[in-house]
């Protein structure tokens, strides 16, 4: 008796043919009004991804991403070009010494920029600083950052890059490479 192997090619027969109601159904599939509503249904699954997805991020309460940041900052495109955007904290300190204690007021968050040391010109053409302060934070190492929009009288200051504490978030525990900020006086 012969083994049946599975390149024995002479006993080769063709597929039967389709039945003629699968091959209707294949071309009632293949119709316009049938590739158009599934192409719409394509279509208004994404416009629902993508506008789920924008309105996530709209929330005002939560500052998800960098991008939200760069939105909310004061002269988005100039703060962009010319420095980068940040989360400003207001908030005031007293301390007692008699007894010593330390009180400290609720922190204003709002979206502010700090301009790089190469681009003050641009508050100076507006006369937003004088020369002389412009002296005092460039003999400091300084740089300046602002809240509010540059039209409309900004909070401008003098401020000082610390990088002490370090990024938390990326450090391991237990290490202890701290930057040291004496290059920045």
């Amino acid at each position: 008796m012969k083994q049946k192997n599975r390149y024995d090619y002479d006993r080769y027969t063709p597929p039967s043919p389709k039945s003629p109601s699968s091959t209707q159904s294949m071309k009632n599939w293949l119709q316009p009004a049938t590739l158009a509503i599934v192409a719409s249904i394509f279509v208004l699954g994404i416009v629902i991804g993508i506008t789920l997805n924008l309105t996530t991020t709209s929330n005002p309460t939560r500052v998800d991403s960098r991008l939200e940041i760069d939105r909310q900052a004061p002269n988005p495109e100039l703060c962009q070009q010319f420095g980068t955007s940040a989360i400003v904290t207001d908030m005031r300190v007293f301390l007692s010494l008699n007894p010593f204690t330390v009180f400290v007021t609720q922190p204003v968050m709002q979206p502010g920029c700090v301009l790089r040391q190469t681009n003050w010109s641009i508050l100076e053409q507006q006369k937003l600083v004088t020369q002389e302060q412009v002296r005092d934070c460039k003999r400091r190492m300084n740089t300046f950052g602002f809240t509010g929009s540059l039209e409309n009288s900004p909070k401008i200051n003098c401020i000082y890059q610390n990088d002490a504490a370090g990024n938390l978030f990326l450090n391991k525990p237990g290490t202890s490479d701290l930057p040291a900020e004496s290059g920045n006086f």
